[in-house]
């Protein structure tokens, strides 16, 4: 089942928070936009197939089938090739607050369109009672 929930982007206070702390080191494009339009919400109510920061999801590029584990944090947490996802590269950015089965896009330095189904949600922070992460 594939979705694209446009306008229904959920994003906690505390990351909202967090993230614009960050807007002082010039941050993409691609996330500025995604924090002005996404709909924030105090983390205890945040729900739990929302990708928040240091979410674990399994996600489905549409081409190739391929799956694979993705952590969505922090650039100081960052390891790209371990699966550690910086929120501010553009894939980190357009999974930020996409529920499961949603449907992320994102381009490429090289501005190839890419696009994949977040096909599974592991963990997230606050479903397993984190606030404060």
């Amino acid at each position: 089942m594939h979705q694209t929930l446009g306008g229904e982007r959920l994003l906690t206070e505390l990351d909202f928070t967090r993230l614009n702390n960050l807007r002082a080191g010039q941050l993409p494009a691609e996330l500025v936009d995604t924090l002005d339009s996404l709909d924030l919400v105090p983390s205890r109510e945040i729900p739990p197939d929302v990708v928040t920061m240091y979410s674990q999801v399994i996600v489905e590029d549409l081409e190739s089938k391929k799956r694979q584990k993705l952590t969505l944090c922090y650039p100081g947490d960052a390891e790209p090739h371990l699966g550690f996802i910086s929120v501010l590269s553009p894939v980190g950015a357009s999974l930020l607050g996409q529920r499961v089965g949603a449907i992320a896009r994102w381009r490429t330095p090289n501005g190839d369109e890419c696009a994949a189904e977040i096909a599974a949600l592991l963990f997230q922070p606050e479903a397993s009672g984190d606030y404060t992460t």
